[in-house]
Order: C-alpha cells, then structure tokens, then sequence
C-alpha cells in the first residue's frame, strides 16, 4: 500500500489572489533566513536553520490564484542517518474555492512516515501552514523564523556540553516536538502559564524581568538575559526565596529526529542543600509538565505539576 504524504491545509475568509501572494511570501511566514526571490516560476531559493537544516529549492509551476510547486533539488539534515531526505520531493499549494472562502490545501509528496525526519516535519509544517502562514493572511503578520545573528552561536557565558560545570542542576529529555513548539513554550507569557505557573507575567524580549507567582506569599522574578530561536533561552534569578537569587538557569534547544532535546543548567548555588535537591525534583515534575504541554496542549503547572 503507498504511503501517505504528509498534507494539511485551512480555510479563510480571502481571496484565492491574497492566498496566493501570501504563500509567495516565504519570508514571512516560514524563515526570514531565506535567500533568493521567492514570487517568480523558475526562481531557486535557499532555505538554513543554523547548521540543522539547509535546502535549495526551484519554483516549478505557479499559478495565480490556483497553485504553486516547489521541488526540492538539495537538502541536508544534521539529525538524520539519510542527510538527504526531502532531496528530489516535491511541495504542493493548492488553492480552491468552496463555500464563499479560500481553501489552501498543502502536500508535501515524498515526506511520509518512513521518513526518520516525518513526526518533526510533521510537526514543523503544521505549525508554519496552520499558524504562520494562515496568520499573514489574516492579519499581515505571520510567525517565520527570525533572522539569524551572530552565526546561531550561543552566548559566550552559555554552558557548553562537555565542559565542566559549576555547582548546578542539570536535566536532559526528549520532547517530540519542533523546537518551535519548544521555545514558544519557554519565552511566551501563554506558554509560561501552560507548564510553570498560572499567574505569570512574562514578554519575550532579552532585558525584560519576568514574574511568576505561586500562590499569594510567594514569587520569583528572572531576568530574560539570552534569547536564540530556537535553540537557546537564558535566565537570572533577581527575587526569590535567598538561595536562588543571582542563580542562572539555560535551557539548549538540540534538534532530534523525534522533536527537540532539551538541555537544563540551573547553576550558581552557593552550596548543595535541601533547597538544592528538592528544587532539583521539582524542575523535573515541572519538565514533565512542559513535555506534555508540548505533545499534547495540555500540561500540569503550580499548583497541579506534583499530581
């Protein structure tokens, strides 16, 4: 029996002309790290996210209003045992009317679930189809991939795996999910309140102070020190119970076949303590709520997250 290729798709109040300028607006709705035009047939554009994935991709056919094809002509996965998947398939748009509204429908023809990369593909694409680009058709503005800076590097003080680490908690688990999904949930007030606590106050902008409360007697308050999408988010503890203050907690984003790895240090304790270990567990319960909030849209923050 043929395998499925993956397809998703939207409905909206556009017409099938807004539909299709907006689709040709890669930059705005997948990755602002594009390279090439975008809007012409026969146009070949370049697509990287850091050192994970790259890829050259031809215009094939366009169809105002009606349809655009994308082949693939180069692709490389850093995650992958087969580096070249996505190579020679093909991405379809195609636009409809039905009922006084605009139908995208999407295929990618050759991504299937044999496919190592298929579930953070999946993923991936659902994300920038169903949210990204139905939004810049909707409200101009869509969710693409920010511009890279500095190379994708990690902040100087960021710790790297291997070296040898201060005093800290450390924690490693696999969320299947992209690592968009990921970081929307670890920068975003939304995202916060799903998986930490309810009663969060937070903005994602390097230098802004965030709050998050648990219960009525108790808060902490961490300053945003470093942003990477989607690979890195730093933290500075300003107020919270003495031990924590002046500590630093990261979180590295890894890209994994399965979704995202994610890699916790929450380091500058003055000295192992009680609050040291239990601080550790609950880091642990509240990583479990972070995974399911990822996985399923539903996690388990303060006070539920030890339930």
């Amino acid at each position: 029996m043929k395998q499925q290729d993956f397809t998703t798709g939207f409905s909206v109040e556009a017409t099938p002309q807004q539909v299709f300028d907006a689709i040709n607006q890669v930059r705005g709705w997948w990755s602002e790290n594009i390279e090439g035009s975008t809007n012409r047939l026969h146009d070949v554009f370049a697509y990287h996210y850091q050192d994970v994935h790259r890829c050259r991709i031809r215009i094939t056919e366009m169809e105002a209003g009606r349809q655009v094809i994308w082949q693939v002509l180069e692709n490389h996965f850093k995650f992958t045992k087969d580096k070249n998947e996505w190579k020679d398939t093909r991405i379809v748009f195609e636009i409809s009317e039905k009922e006084g509204s605009t139908h995208l429908s999407f295929t990618h023809q050759g991504l299937v679930p044999a496919c190592e990369c298929y579930q953070v593909c999946h993923d991936a694409w659902t994300h920038y189809i169903q949210d990204s680009l139905k939004a810049l058709i909707l409200t101009g503005k869509g969710c693409p991939t920010p511009k890279e800076t500095g190379g994708g590097q990690q902040p100087e003080n960021a710790p790297a795996e291997g070296m040898a680490m201060p005093l800290g908690i450390h924690h490693r688990l696999l969320i299947e999910k992209p690592a968009e999904i990921v970081y929307e949930a670890l920068t975003t007030q939304k995202g916060l309140a799903g998986w930490w606590t309810p009663d969060t106050t937070a903005t994602p902008e390097v230098g802004s102070v965030s709050r998050f409360a648990f219960g009525p007697d108790y808060y902490k308050e961490l300053k945003v020190e470093a942003l990477q999408p989607y690979s890195y988010v730093q933290w500075r503890c300003l107020k919270a119970f003495e031990d924590w203050i002046g500590t630093t907690m990261s979180f590295r984003l890894e890209p994994h076949a399965k979704g995202t790895l994610l890699v916790f240090h929450h380091e500058g304790w003055q000295a192992y303590s009680d609050e040291v270990a239990s601080c550790s567990y609950d880091w642990a319960l509240f990583f479990r709520s972070l995974k399911f909030l990822c996985e399923t849209g539903k996690g388990f923050p303060y006070p539920y997250f030890n339930r």
